[in-house]
């Protein structure tokens, strides 16, 4: 029988500020256990919050990104979420609950099928807990609370995926949205980016099932992995004729499998309230303007300027605006090209450098090849100094650290032959030594012409202009 997945995603994005949300201790990622932890961290008892400007500024750049300053609240309360943990030191998280900061926006992914839009339920801010520690402690546990207290930003979706390929679509596009708008790095080895998934199974149509939540997903191979194994295992456990209990589970990578953490809490058993040391959080029209003047173009409006200006297809726009990085790289090449070459310079960023970067596993804003360098050898292709295929092994050169397009190509030799009176000659021996592949091809067998285009080329040793070499052919075979 068929059975239809519903998955619903939670993000914890840390923000960029360089202090944390309550206090003025540091974020910075790395320092030795327990030294970024101040009295306001660790709850020693008198010490009272200061809520980070710079947090709150970040929250709104993410409801404005999302949506527009409808979805931002003028008015957001932070609440105790009580729970105990040992990372948790004052028994209990400050959080936004009943009335978050962002309410609403939406999330719009690239599928095979054309774009599909996630709705959001919120956006959050809270503070982050310490870290257990399990290993170095001769067979003890240790606390680093150097997190406690650093910002998060919650985001919370609708259950509206529908697969782990739509999950991590998903999370691939907030991912680099948070990194677009510039309030979070995204670096999900430190812990920056973090996804909960809520996975449950049901009948197509029918009501929602039980929801697992898996914690912590720190990459995206992990979130699809564990998804799918997620799934595979609560459509076996019902099929079995077992039920669904609501639970927190963790994925093992190592393993390629879930496994059950904790029965899962409702929002009752947090026991929820204002929290007694913070006013509500007020938010004005005017800091909602003056930080609206300061976002970058956005992606959606971006893929709409390149579609327009420089008549560029859909899957070109989606690749092109995938970051800020690849976005600004491209803008780059066309100022040295110039725009009536944009589809060009696409071709190029999106084929051999995207693929140079992905062999070399890479990010494009580590290229050895600059934008710059890209825009030179892109001319001389386009003033027809260098033929295509000359041009790759240009590039391979330039990848491999030997300099400018013009430098290489003069050390190498590699000018194009565009002479039409040198060519036409080469064109004429070529003929004359090969008067059975010009009688094939007078008698209407076309592999005859590509024939004699390939001895042309080799008489040139591969520097003659290809597309001069066809039209001269052409002119003499059609004689």
């Amino acid at each position: 029988m068929d059975w239809e997945t519903v998955i619903g995603i939670e993000t914890h994005a840390q923000l960029s500020t360089a202090s944390k949300i309550f206090s003025g201790a540091a974020t910075q990622f790395g320092a030795a256990p327990n030294v970024q932890a101040c009295a306001v961290d660790i709850a020693l008892p008198g010490v009272l919050p200061v809520l980070n400007k710079g947090a709150v500024e970040r929250a709104i750049r993410f409801g404005l990104a999302v949506g527009g300053p409808e979805l931002i609240s003028r008015r957001s309360v932070f609440a105790r979420k009580n729970y105990f943990y040992p990372d948790l030191p004052k028994g209990y998280q400050i959080s936004q609950y009943e009335l978050p900061v962002v309410t609403g926006g939406v999330i719009n992914i690239v599928l095979e099928g054309g774009i599909k839009p996630i709705q959001l339920t919120r956006a959050h801010l809270e503070e982050d807990a310490g870290k257990s520690l399990h290993e170095d402690f001769h067979g003890m546990s240790g606390i680093d609370l150097n997190r406690a207290g650093t910002p998060l930003l919650e985001i919370v979706t609708e259950p509206d995926m529908r697969s782990a390929e739509e999950a991590v679509a998903y999370a691939r596009t907030l991912h680099a949205l948070l990194r677009w708008i510039g309030i979070c790095d995204g670096n999900m080895q430190e812990g920056s980016f973090r996804c909960d998934a809520n996975v449950s199974v049901r009948r197509p149509g029918g009501p929602l099932g039980t929801r697992r939540e898996i914690k912590n997903l720190n990459s995206f191979r992990f979130l699809q992995q564990a998804i799918e194994y997620e799934v595979r295992w609560q459509i076996g456990t019902l099929e079995d004729g077992g039920s669904i209990q609501q639970a927190t589970v963790l994925f093992d990578p190592d393993k390629g499998e879930t496994r059950m953490m904790r029965t899962k809490e409702d929002a009752h058993d947090y026991r929820y309230f204002p929290d007694p040391d913070l006013l509500p959080l007020a938010i004005d029209d005017e800091m909602i303007k003056q930080i609206a003047s300061e976002l970058p173009e956005l992606p959606k409006a971006k893929s709409e300027r390149y579609r327009l200006n420089f008549g560029l297809p859909t899957v070109y726009v989606v690749s092109l605006t995938q970051s800020i990085e690849v976005a600004t790289y491209f803008e780059e090449v066309i100022a040295g090209v110039g725009a009536d070459n944009a589809k060009l310079a696409a071709n190029w960023i999106l084929g051999e450098l995207a693929g140079a970067l992905n062999g070399a596993g890479t990010d494009i804003s580590e290229s050895p090849v600059s934008s710059m360098q890209l825009a030179g050898l892109l001319l001389r292709i386009r003033d027809n100094t260098i033929s295509g295929k000359m041009a790759k092994d240009v590039f391979d050169a330039m990848w491999a650290g030997e300099g400018d397009a013009d430098a290489i190509i003069d050390k190498r030799g590699l000018k194009q032959i565009s002479d039409a009176g040198e060519l036409e000659k080469i064109v004429d021996a070529v003929l004359a030594a090969n008067p059975k592949s010009v009688d094939e091809y007078r008698a209407g067998k076309e592999k005859a012409f590509n024939a004699l285009v390939g001895q042309a080329m080799k008489a040139t040793r591969g520097k003659g202009n290809p597309a001069q070499i066809n039209e001269i052919l052409k002119k003499k075979l059609a004689g």
